[in-house]
């Protein structure tokens, strides 16, 4: 076969699956939108947004509907709006072949619960950021409450640690020194149940178990964090199987390199 032969097959060829491809798409874009494939993706058990969730606020905004077809879905406004949600820390939405499309998600990771002085509770994630309480799900994370004064529309935690002229008049930093440290150690997880930061700006932890109170001071650090609580852990690991749940009222770690106990009456 001469060679402008086998060169013209080969544009034919070329120009028949450039047609077959660009009907094809144009018979896939006319058809009806099939109900996207979810994939929600969450660090723990806690998940602030079901799939059943996700649809009826794209359907409430009218991003996807009945009878709606191919060529009208949006997957970039769909995109940027779920992104825009508080639950969601990143998402990715795009189409496929056959007339299918995905929602990949990521969901935050709460760690604390914030009750403050103003009355406002929110909660605190694990990029320090804030988010609204839900009214359909709950979060199993260490509650903080007392004279805690930084409200919701306040300066995130990140932002607080990064601004020396904020740490001070802040308590938001050592909330999330502290929410951080606990939510990556099992024993502490089970462990501490609430904190109460008092008048004089010192945590004090309640226990799940027993009838003493932790007081833990301040968390200026991670340092100070993880030394204090590498202490706990040491006192509690140690001492408490012999000494009992019941012998103190009161475990100190205020104090550099030592913890100090009041025996309870």
């Amino acid at each position: 076969m001469k060679l402008w032969m086998k060169i013209s097959l080969w544009i034919l060829l070329f120009i028949a699956v450039v047609m077959v491809l660009f009907f094809g798409n144009k018979v896939e874009m006319g058809n009806v939108v099939k109900p996207p494939v979810v994939s929600i993706h969450v660090d723990g058990p806690d998940a602030f947004l079901t799939e059943s969730e996700l649809i009826l606020r794209l359907k409430t905004q009218n991003l996807i509907y009945e009878g709606q077809i191919y060529e009208q879905l949006n997957i970039n406004k769909i995109e940027a709006t779920i992104l825009s949600m508080p639950e969601v820390r990143k998402v990715q939405v795009y189409k496929r072949l056959n007339n299918t499309w995905n929602i990949d998600l990521y969901l935050i990771k709460p760690i604390a619960r914030i009750f403050n002085k103003h009355g406002e509770t929110y909660y605190l994630d694990s990029d320090g950021k804030k988010m609204q309480r839900s009214d359909l799900h709950t979060a199993h994370t260490l509650v903080f409450s007392g004279d805690i004064g930084d409200k919701f529309d306040s300066e995130t935690a990140v932002s607080i640690i990064n601004n020396d002229s904020l740490k001070s008049i802040r308590d938001l930093d050592d909330i999330y020194r502290i929410s951080n440290y606990v939510c990556k150690d099992p024993l502490l997880q089970s462990l501490i149940g609430q904190v109460y930061l008092n008048e004089n700006n010192d945590f004090i932890m309640i226990p799940v178990l027993g009838d003493q109170q932790i007081v833990f001071g301040t968390a200026h650090s991670e340092k100070e964090v993880r030394e204090k609580f590498q202490k706990l852990k040491v006192f509690y690991k140690e001492a408490i199987p012999y000494e009992g749940w019941s012998k103190y009222s009161e475990i100190s770690l205020k104090y550099e390199g030592q913890i100090v106990c009041k025996k309870a009456n």
